[in-house]
């Protein structure tokens, strides 16, 4: 979509809309600004409308990047009827037991960032079937980074989903609610 200065963007998702911000993220790249941290209504409608999505699928966990996927994961682990999932770090931290550690590089993100599974986790992630979960793709770069972690841990992804697919950056298989546009002069 053009850049013509617009300062906001109204996202229509699942019967509810949202005003997002538009914000510059490179030289002729603009985004609206997805944040569902603290929008309880938005979490909640998003989640309901994901789970009707991955039902058909036989799941073991579901598995996000931190940290604006969290409360998505809470709810639609809920949903799902599963007892826990599990969120890639963006750190090591001093409690990690054997970590495995990918680096990725995101749209939102300057420069690289790393993705981290404690080492409790890829025990329960060996030979599971998962979902991997996020608030937004655009150029997968997050969801690449997880699936190949989640590789490592020896898991077989069985699907993609995200509440937003954002531009055409990325074309592979992905189970999302709404398209977001990215914005260029």
């Amino acid at each position: 979509m053009k850049y013509t200065g617009q300062k906001t963007y109204t996202l229509s998702v699942c019967g509810l809309e949202r005003e997002l911000p538009v914000v510059r993220v490179g030289d002729n790249l603009w985004i609206a600004s997805f944040v569902m941290l603290g929008d309880v209504e938005l979490v909640n409608i998003c989640a309901a409308n994901l789970a009707a999505k991955l039902t058909k699928f036989e799941l073991d966990y579901l598995v996000g990047p931190e940290a604006k996927v969290v409360p998505l994961l809470q709810v639609l682990a809920t949903l799902l009827g599963h007892r826990r999932y599990v969120v890639c770090r963006k750190s090591l931290k001093s409690y990690m037991q054997n970590p495995l550690v990918q680096e990725v590089k995101s749209i939102t993100t300057a420069g690289t960032q790393k993705l981290v599974l404690d080492g409790v986790d890829v025990e329960r992630l060996r030979g599971a079937r998962v979902a991997i979960v996020d608030d937004v793709v655009s150029t997968g770069g997050s969801l690449t980074g997880v699936q190949q972690l989640l590789e490592k841990a020896q898991a077989k992804v069985v699907c993609r989903a995200a509440v937003l697919k954002e531009g055409d950056f990325f074309s592979e298989d992905l189970i999302y609610l709404e398209n977001l546009p990215v914005f260029q002069q």
